[in-house]
């Protein structure tokens, strides 16, 4: 099958792009030039997390579908535009496939030596840190049809060793939801709003625990003020891409995570796993209110009083009307105590009504009484308490 493509070459002349679906590709320029095409080998989801790390990961859908949510790490590479992709796929439903291939080889054809330049680029960035330096990309669509195999067979033709992933995008995420379903082995790190949970987290990673920040991945600290200097958060989809891939490095390791509701910011802990976190042990950390107020003033009593009172207006519902009065006046007073102090009580009063649902459902708690918020000394205490346990579950 042979198909003949006009492309523009950076302000040259147009030059006829001869595409031969054969081993071999032919450009006529002032001469004939043949170029071995490199093999294209279909992977499973399971040999992609292998390669994962040691190939750059291409993804050929469309802007819209990858800023929606994506395979963490993968790099935009897209043959269409959204506003193409809408075309073709409306040809293909209202007319039929052909025409369809059609008219995709028409946008296709002048952006092909565009993507390879964009290929080239992402492999020499990849390879600056990784080993080895081999010429190779993994690439992807939707359900692994029509654009990762036509990106592919351009960068096969061009000398990548290409790898394509059986099922696109589409079995990733398959493969993701699944690991939701799992049992794990979580030790869970829990305590009133102030406890320092995170830099226990974080304490525990720099001793070589194996952790799940779940609060990162949202890009929220779960309350009012949780989405404060976090930025964006991502989508529902992305967040659960995130989780799934991490969850899969300590599939059989204990980890530590911390307790969290349901819902952190706009995105939600998928049910099944949230249900198996909620039903392993509780490591709860019992700090006096005082220190945790004083640990939430240095935390966030750097921010503006706008951006502090947005927060609070958030949750005015949930607060009540008289308190979220009460809790303004004071933060326009620069009395960050008194204000912090109400938010406080309120976020004590809704942890320990979970806590009783905990205690009496799900999980054995193990109350750990702390002095202060410092995360080395009650990281510590929370290791010793687990090495005790464990000593007489033995």
């Amino acid at each position: 099958m042979l198909v003949l493509i006009r492309v523009q070459l950076f302000g040259r002349e147009k030059l006829s792009l001869l595409l031969m679906f054969s081993p071999w590709c032919v450009f006529s320029t002032k001469k004939f030039i043949f170029a071995p095409l490199m093999a294209i080998e279909k992977i499973t989801i399971e040999q992609f997390l292998q390669l994962r790390g040691r190939y750059p990961v291409l993804d050929v859908r469309s802007p819209g579908e990858y800023n929606h949510a994506h395979i963490p790490g993968a790099y935009s590479l897209p043959l269409f535009t959204d506003e193409e992709r809408k075309v073709v796929g409306t040809i293909y439903k209202q007319v039929n496939k052909e025409a369809a291939i059609k008219k995709g080889l028409e946008y296709f054809g002048p952006k092909m030596v565009n993507m390879i330049d964009i290929a080239e680029k992402i492999m020499e960035e990849y390879n600056i840190s990784t080993e080895p330096k081999e010429k190779a990309v993994i690439v992807h669509c939707w359900r692994g049809g029509m654009r990762s195999a036509g990106v592919a067979w351009l960068l096969g033709l061009y000398g990548f060793k290409v790898y394509t992933i059986v099922g696109g995008y589409k079995y990733f995420r398959r493969w993701c939801i699944a690991q939701f379903e799992k049992e794990y082995s979580f030790k869970v790190i829990g305590g009133y709003t102030g406890s320092g949970k995170t830099a226990i987290l974080n304490e525990l990673k720099q001793r070589g625990s194996k952790i799940i920040d779940l609060e990162a991945i949202a890009r929220h600290k779960g309350s009012a003020f949780g989405n404060l200097q976090r930025g964006t958060q991502p989508t529902q989809e992305m967040f659960e891409n995130i989780l799934a891939l991490e969850l899969a490095c300590v599939e059989k390791d204990i980890t530590w995570i911390e307790d969290e509701s349901q819902r952190i910011g706009d995105v939600n802990i998928p049910a099944p796993l949230h249900k198996s976190i909620q039903n392993c042990p509780l490591y709860f950390l019992e700090i006096p209110f005082e220190k945790r107020l004083q640990y939430i003033i240095d935390g966030y009593g750097k921010f503006e009083k706008e951006a502090l009172a947005e927060a609070i207006i958030r949750i005015k519902k949930r607060l009540g009307g008289l308190e979220t009065k009460t809790a303004l006046a004071f933060l326009e007073e620069d009395d960050l105590h008194n204000c912090f102090g109400i938010l406080l009580k309120y976020y004590d009063k809704q942890y320990l009504k979970c806590l009783r649902q905990k205690d009496e459902q799900f999980k054995p708690v193990k109350k750990i009484v702390c002095e202060d918020t410092d995360a080395i000394v009650n990281t510590r205490a929370m290791q010793k308490e687990q090495a005790f346990t464990e000593i007489k579950v033995n």
